[in-house]
């Protein structure tokens, strides 16, 4: 029976938490319009949609299942096992420490799930644990013993030889004692400021000091200016990778520290703090200085989570939680380091290839390796640039190139994330000491990042750049380089549009889109989001380009509908959409619209996603996967079927709220029809034929992993490699 033919009445289904969700069943009543369909059913209910907190949370998750994978080489399951620790912390240090400042000051709000402030606290304690058990089981129970096995060593204190102990000594005597400023805690002494994520021992005493006090209580920092793993020379190594853990070394002879006292026990730990910046922007004259005044206070915000070894006695513990102003729930024991993440430092220190991912070398494109002028190619064709797999050179070099050639008149260009010592900041130096007009929007609250752009855009700004920080209110994610040459037929425009930073580094290791193009609708539109920025213009009509905060929500929502029209009216109808994360709950609406007019659609989402696939009546036409492997999947490809003339995007924005409606965001359609059969076959059809490396998302929020069954083993990644590189 098809939609048109059925009506619906709505009833409810049980849920795992207890909630229901509205679903709509067929009935043989008589026959409704789709609209109706629609109509009868609560799209905003609160049952259809996931957690965004839990969502995101779930990644981490996937990511660990990697370093869990057998065949993944040895050292990147290491690699792994720290990104899912490092995106632990930033989920703290971030979604729970403004969930806890929300709720602290009586302003937190449900999201569109209906999870209260106090029961999502609860359910991500619970799901954190679990994590954690997971991550701290495998590097105790599996990745220990195999990196032994191949003759890498973490060394316990209780498996040191007399050899080793007698260096490691000698160690801490000579390079760690003299910068160590152990603190005693005494009315005079009271609990000092703890650094974000810095590594502690709480140190406990008996006896008295030099002056009499009695001891009780003492906390170590470990000095910033040591490597926080200790590889032993070959004279006392056992192995031919024996490495200790400064936490280690600290513990072993923690008593020199205190002569005359005795120490009774020493347990590291680790806090985490709010790092999110809190700048009034509306009531600030320089936005520069306001945040670098905040940054000084960053690193010893309020806590959200403090991590300490599982053998801490109680008493210690709470004294610390109740310094650090936490309750129990904040509080994670951890059977091993609290630092477990700093063993991704060993990984180029191991020279073993065969524990590792193969090395492979990015495609240079063919202009670069003839050495013809980008500008000559760009003004005959489009160029695309499918990254780690195509060198992201052709755009340094694009850039090197604007900045000599005495025919370029002006290059602009926004700048999110451009990583230290960059060639392109070195390039855009260098075009403005030529003489050329040079303008940059430096995004100064690319979170992390705000530092390295107050200082990058300092550096413009002497180099005689003019620099822009953007709008305020709005974070400039946008990718945009612009530059305008004078040729013989006039002035011409060249872009460069991207779905991934400018960042020559992440480049190597993250999937993004490059689009080079002279196309004049789209260097026109390019020019006039430029004017927008800097000059504080009125809304601006773009030919080709989306832009957020403006015309990119509204038009992702009109071609969404567009195919609900087309499959109403019998007609081919399809979306297929690949992007980081999808939060945006009338985005999310519409597509449970389209997918109850019987449109096809395939969600290919990285990260959190809130919307729930395969609700019977609801969105048992959607579909999502999310691919995680050797890289990080990070460009937006959005593709809509269009009754067989179909439209191909790129984009910097996610499905996000905050993408689509609170950021300067752009949206480049893939004109050239081979450019755009390639995006759609190298993103798209490749990744919804990867089953190894894909997570299939169940309406309860849980990802089972694709297996490829009786089928021939396609991973889309892999697939990509030996294709192009």
């Amino acid at each position: 029976m098809s939609a048109e033919e059925s009506t619906v009445s709505v009833k409810t289904t049980p849920r795992a938490n207890g909630k229901t969700h509205a679903v709509a069943a067929a009935t043989d009543a008589p026959a409704k319009s789709v609209d109706a369909l629609a109509e009868a059913i609560n799209l905003r209910d609160p049952s259809l949609y996931l957690n965004r907190e839990l969502a995101q949370l779930e990644f981490n998750f996937r990511v660990l299942a990697q370093a869990q994978d057998p065949s993944v080489p040895l050292l990147e399951r290491m690699r792994f096992l720290c990104i899912s620790n490092s995106n632990l912390d930033e989920f703290f240090e971030v979604q729970v420490a403004i969930l806890r400042h929300h709720v602290a000051f009586g302003d937190a709000k449900a999201g569109p799930d209906g999870t209260s402030p106090a029961e999502l606290l609860a359910r991500i304690r619970a799901r954190v644990l679990e994590l954690v058990n997971a991550q701290y089981t495998f590097w105790n129970e599996a990745l220990l013993p195999e990196l032994d096995r191949e003759g890498i060593r973490f060394i316990a204190r209780d498996k040191w030889t007399s050899k080793q102990a007698r260096w490691l000594q000698g160690y801490f005597q000579n390079e760690v004692l003299p910068v160590l400023s152990p603190l005693g805690l005494d009315p005079a002494h009271p609990f000092p400021r703890i650094l974000n994520k810095s590594l502690n021992l709480a140190v406990s005493l008996e006896g008295k000091d030099a002056f009499g006090r009695e001891g009780h209580m003492a906390l170590l920092r470990a000095p910033r200016s040591l490597p926080r793993i200790v590889r032993l020379p070959e004279e006392v190594a056992d192995k031919p990778y024996d490495f200790v853990f400064l936490s280690s070394i600290l513990h072993q002879f923690v008593d020199e520290l205190f002569p005359g006292m005795k120490v009774t026990g020493a347990y590291q730990f680790r806090v985490t703090r709010n790092s999110e910046l809190f700048v009034d922007e509306d009531d600030v004259e320089n936005l520069a200085l306001a945040l670098r005044d905040e940054l000084r206070g960053r690193g010893f915000a309020r806590a959200s989570r403090i991590e300490i070894a599982d053998t801490c006695p109680k008493p210690v513990a709470d004294y610390l939680m109740h310094n650090f102003e936490l309750g129990e729930s904040d509080v994670y024991r951890l059977p091993g380091p609290v630092n477990v993440h700093r063993i991704t430092a060993i990984y180029d220190q191991v020279e073993r290839p065969d524990l590792k991912f193969p090395k492979f070398t990015s495609r240079l494109i063919a202009p670069i390796v003839t050495e013809r002028s980008l500008f000559e190619a760009i003004s005959e064709r489009d160029i695309l640039l499918h990254h780690p797999y195509e060198s992201f050179g052709a755009v340094t070099e694009l850039l090197k190139e604007a900045a000599a050639d005495p025919a370029v008149l002006a290059i602009k260009q926004t700048l999110y994330r451009a990583g230290n010592d960059s060639p392109l900041v070195n390039s855009l130096i260098d075009a403005a000491r030529a003489g050329k007009d040079v303008t940059v929007v430096v995004e100064l609250r690319a979170r992390f990042d705000e530092e390295a752009n107050i200082g990058l855009a300092n550096r413009l700004q002497e180099a005689g750049v003019q620099v822009v920080y953007g709008v305020v209110g709005y974070k400039t994610h946008a990718k945009v380089l612009l530059i305008v040459r004078r040729e013989k037929a006039g002035l011409r425009r060249y872009v460069h549009l991207s779905t991934g930073n400018y960042h020559t580094v992440t480049s190597r290791f993250y999937t993004d889109f490059g689009l080079m193009t002279a196309d004049k609708d789209i260097g026109e539109d390019a020019h006039k989001l430029f004017q927008q920025l800097s000059g504080l213009g009125p809304v601006i009509k773009l030919k080709r380009l989306l832009q957020s905060p403006f015309t990119l929500h509204k038009g992702v929502m009109e071609k969404i509908e567009r195919e609900t029209e087309h499959a109403k009216a019998g007609k081919s109808a399809r979306i297929i959409a690949k992007m980081n994360a999808l939060n945006e709950p009338s985005v999310i609406e519409l597509l449970y619209k389209a997918s109850i007019a019987g449109v096809q659609i395939d969600l290919i989402v990285r990260g959190a996603c809130t919307l729930k696939p395969g609700l019977p009546g609801i969105s048992e036409n959607i579909r999502v996967r999310s691919i995680v492997g050797r890289f990080l999947e990070h460009s937006r490809v959005y593709w809509f079927g269009n009754d067989g003339e179909p439209e191909l995007y790129c984009s910097s924005a996610d499905w996000m709220e905050r993408n689509l409606l609170r950021r300067i965001e752009t949206c480049f359609p893939i004109l050239d029809p081979d450019l755009a059969k390639r995006v759609f076959d190298e993103s798209l059809a490749n990744y919804l034929a990867d089953n190894t490396q894909a997570w299939v998302l169940h309406a309860d929020g849980h990802y089972e992993r694709t297996t490829p069954g009786a089928d021939k083993a396609h991973a889309a990644q892999q697939a990509l490699l030996a294709k192009i590189c």
